[in-house]
Order: structure tokens, then sequence, then C-alpha cells
């Protein structure tokens, strides 16, 4: 996929909220090796960096424009293309981070045991995944994909729920981990301007539907898609809209 860090960003601060409150429950007054897991256009990163001024941090993501912006920041952090789910560390990581990229991912379970093998003796792995596909916005999505000229050409594009439940983790990697964190936090966000949810799906959960539609398909799939989440997510009187979102985090530390 093609990734657009510009509209990706538009939410910058709602998106970066829950990776600081992920960074927050890790254990470690000291991490020496950390790596960023889908570092995106690298918001994450900073934090980690910030965090842990001194350790040495390679940000991973499969996306060339998000890795150009990310070395744009100037950040003392090694970027590096890789595939999310193949890629192991070669070493021994004292963190393994990563703020909402493995629902891009299948097989949670093999991918995310690799992961705790690689880390170190005390290493901690630190998850956050959206868990809100049974929300009006990625259910309408999925009903207009399926109702419109555009059907056929996205059929692919309709996959299952790709983030399991709690206890469905917690029976993954229990056998991993000294210590094992799970949670939801859902997250009311408050939004501005017109269609402000679609805005934010286009930087995410939309990015394949445009990439693989085009002229007036796409703008007649975009249109039905947009009038649908007016109906879910009505503008308030104030001009705001709220647009819970839910997400899982996983906290686990390696004996």
């Amino acid at each position: 996929m093609t990734w657009d860090p510009t509209t990706y960003l538009a939410h910058a601060s709602l998106r970066e909220r829950p990776a600081g409150e992920l960074l927050a429950r890790i254990p470690l007054d000291i991490a020496e090796r950390i790596y960023d897991m889908g570092c995106g256009t690298g918001n994450s990163t900073a934090l980690l960096r910030s965090r842990w001024p001194k350790s040495r941090i390679t940000g991973i993501d499969n996306s060339d424009e998000m890795l150009t912006r990310a070395r744009q920041s100037g950040l003392d952090v090694d970027w590096k293309k890789a595939d999310l789910g193949s890629f192991v560390p070669s070493d021994t990581p004292q963190l393994i981070y990563s703020n909402a990229a493995y629902h891009w991912i299948e097989d949670h379970r093999t991918v995310f045991t690799r992961l705790a093998e690689s880390l170190a003796d005390r290493g901690v792995l630190a998850i956050q995944m959206p868990a809100n596909f049974d929300a009006p916005s990625h259910l309408l999505l999925k009903e207009v994909a399926a109702d419109g000229p555009w059907a056929d050409d996205v059929a692919d594009l309709r996959p299952a729920n790709p983030v399991h439940d709690a206890s469905t983790y917690y029976h993954y990697l229990a056998d991993h981990f000294k210590t094992l964190d799970i949670w939801y936090t859902e997250y009311v966000q408050v939004m501005n301007g017109s269609d402000p949810v679609l805005g934010w799906v286009k930087g995410t959960a939309l990015v394949p539907y445009i990439e693989r539609l085009r002229g007036d398909l796409r703008d007649g799939f975009l249109t039905a898609y947009a009038a649908r989440l007016r109906t879910a997510y009505p503008m308030r009187a104030d001009g705001t809209t709220l647009f819970a979102f839910r997400r899982l985090f996983i906290v686990a530390q390696r004996p």
C-alpha cells in the first residue's frame, strides 16, 4: 500500500495519545536496544528517544513514504524498511514497541511468539492495536464496499476482524512472559470540521480502497461512505463530532 503521511498526520495529536499511554506503562528504567515496529513517520519513535536518550533505536516500517518522512525528523534513529509479519531482531533488545501497526498483520500468535523469543531477559513487548472493528466506521465501510459498482474491485479488501479479544492474547503470550498486562481504552475523540471521521479513516482503513479505485468509481465510493458516516456520527450543535475509538494494549515482560 502507498501511505500518505500528510493525511495520516492530520489527526496527529489523537494518534499520538495512545502511543504515549502505552509508553507510560513500560516497566523499564534502562533500555539499551529498542525496536519501534511500524514506526510510520517517527512520531512514536520520538517519544521513545525522549524517554531513553542513550539507547540504540531502530524504526521498522514497510512504507517508503512513511520512512522518508521519518528520516526528515532528524532523530538519531536507524530507519529500516521491512515486513512486520516476518521481521525478527537479530540481536536481543530490551524493548519491542509497536503503536497501531500489527492490526495490518495476520497470525498474531506466530508473530508475537517470535518477537517474545527475541527479547533479552526482563525484556518488554509493548503493543497497541485498534480494537474498533465492530464500530460503525468499520461496519459501514464493509457495507458500502459490498453494495455498489465497485464491489467486485474491492471484494478482497473486506477481511475479518484482525484483532482478537484480550483472553486470546493472554492465551498466546502467557507462557512466554513473567508479567502480562492487557487492557482496553476507549477514546471519545472530539473532532472538528466537515466529515472528520471520513478524514480520519482516509489515513488508515481507507488507504487500500483509495489505492484500488480510480476516477468516478472512487468518488462514488467515498460519497456513499461519507453519507453513512454522517448519519452514524452526526455533527453536534457546537460544530464538533464525537468519534469513539477503542484500542487494545499489551505490555508483557520476560522472566
